[in-house]
């Protein structure tokens, strides 16, 4: 079972190891709900936190990204990754098990959530650069995307259930007690994670030869660089995470609340039938990328994940065409968003050699992460200087504009991902097929 034909399809229902693994992240992404809503309630009901302070919270979470492609280059000369999974679940776990254990005591402070923040997102980053190497042991390459589809319907379901679930753990248990819930969800990850087995490659991490670190980050980011298809992803993905942080969940609600008039609960329900787009669109991705092409899929999806915030922004009329138009745009944004990322990160997994995964998986995130921030504090300053409807209008079509980046690289043609070490592409006839080389 350590060693499944790397290429062959299976059913992953029947896969113990994947099972596993899916059930360990799960809980861990329930458990990431959670803490998003009892970590800032902490900081505003115990500590008095202003909105500024608030906001650091997430700021911080994001920041260790920056480093993403160090630490992704010192991860790929690792022969363990698994083992760096489980440390960075454990180290989590410990992190959010400091809150409730200091609040108790009456020794909770703001610069201990912010070194929370800090560890829980650097933590992540460790997580997130072991994971590429991984995923490609524990799932053979003609279920990527099937794989990578039941994970996103996880994401998407705690998203749908798991703030309310976080509400009602606060409002029982209390916020701190509730932060500790999610402990137990990363002591439950690294649990799953440790019982499965996969056959890792042997790295070069003993060698005397080995490059430097500096050097093996750069090594990272300029194969992004050259390589056709990451280059085009990576542009297309970074612009699109610039202009949808440009609108951004808080201007979004904002705008709702001060220009549409909608209830806090109005925009609650339409915030949840987004969350079932994302839920829908991670279930049928595979469909489509079967009816459509792998390509295709992303490039619709780079298209339908921003475009829909124009839907919101252009608004008006009765309440219930506010109220549906709101909806409409996060349903639809969330089914693009399931659409472009699974497809995305399954062709990513195909693409990329087992030698610079997690090298490549840093230099990814540090620019595809660390422009977020950026589109956020572009979005607050448009939104002063001509109005959250003008901005909400330009995310939309700058986001939807990203598709300009896929299409004269061979994405569009890429059919399907090949059982062998080639990505098949169609381009209309026989001579035109085309092939990426891994």
């Amino acid at each position: 079972m350590n060693n499944p034909d790397r290429t062959a399809a299976i059913s992953l229902w029947r896969d113990q190891r994947f099972r596993r693994f899916w059930a360990g992240q799960s809980v861990s992404q329930f458990g990431d709900r959670i803490t998003e809503l009892a970590l800032p309630l902490i900081a505003i009901s115990a500590l008095n936190a202003s909105a500024n302070q608030v906001a650091w919270l997430t700021a911080l979470i994001w920041t260790p990204n920056l480093l993403a492609i160090f630490l992704g280059a010192w991860v790929d000369h690792q022969a363990h990754k698994r083992r760096l999974m489980i440390l960075a679940d454990l180290i989590r776990a410990a992190v959010l098990l400091s809150v409730p254990a200091a609040y108790l005591s009456g020794m909770v402070t703001l610069g201990q959530l912010y070194a929370v923040a800090l560890l829980m997102g650097a933590a992540g980053v460790l997580f997130n650069t072991a994971y590429p190497p991984f995923f490609v042991r524990l799932v053979p390459r003609a279920s990527y995307v099937d794989a990578n589809s039941k994970l996103s319907a996880s994401r998407s379901a705690s998203y749908v259930a798991g703030p309310a679930i976080g509400g009602v753990l606060v409002q029982a248990l209390t916020a701190p007690v509730t932060i500790a819930v999610d402990a137990l969800t990363f002591l439950a990850s690294a649990f799953l994670v440790g019982r499965v087995s996969v056959h890792e490659l042997p790295t070069l991490s003993g060698s005397t030869a080995a490059p430097s670190l500096l050097q093996r980050a750069r090594e990272g980011l300029s194969f992004v660089v050259r390589h056709p298809v990451l280059r085009a992803t990576l542009s297309c993905a970074a612009t699109v995470n610039f202009f949808t942080f440009v609108a951004g969940s808080g201007l979004i609600v904002l705008f709702a609340n001060r220009s549409l008039g909608l209830s806090a609960g109005v925009i609650g329900i339409a915030f949840g039938i987004g969350a079932t787009g994302s839920l829908l669109g991670a279930a049928f991705a595979p469909k489509i990328s079967r009816r459509f092409g792998v390509g295709r899929s992303i490039v619709v999806g780079a298209v339908l994940f921003p475009a829909p915030i124009a839907i919101a922004a252009a608004a008006d009329g009765p309440l219930w065409l506010r109220a549906g138009a709101l909806a409409a745009a996060e349903f639809l944004s969330g089914f693009g968003v399931m659409l472009f990322d699974v497809n995305l990160n399954s062709l990513q997994a195909a693409v990329i050699p087992d030698g610079m995964r997690s090298r490549v998986a840093g230099a990814y995130s540090t620019i595809n992460y660390g422009i977020r921030p950026v589109g956020a504090i572009v979005g607050g300053l448009l939104a002063t200087v001509i109005g959250l409807r003008a901005t909400l209008l330009i995310a939309a079509v700058g986001g939807a504009l990203s598709l300009l980046w896929l299409l004269p690289s061979p994405i569009p043609h890429i059919r399907s991902l090949a059982p062998n070490n080639t990505v098949d592409t169609t381009g209309g006839t026989d001579d035109d097929n085309r092939s990426v080389p891994c």
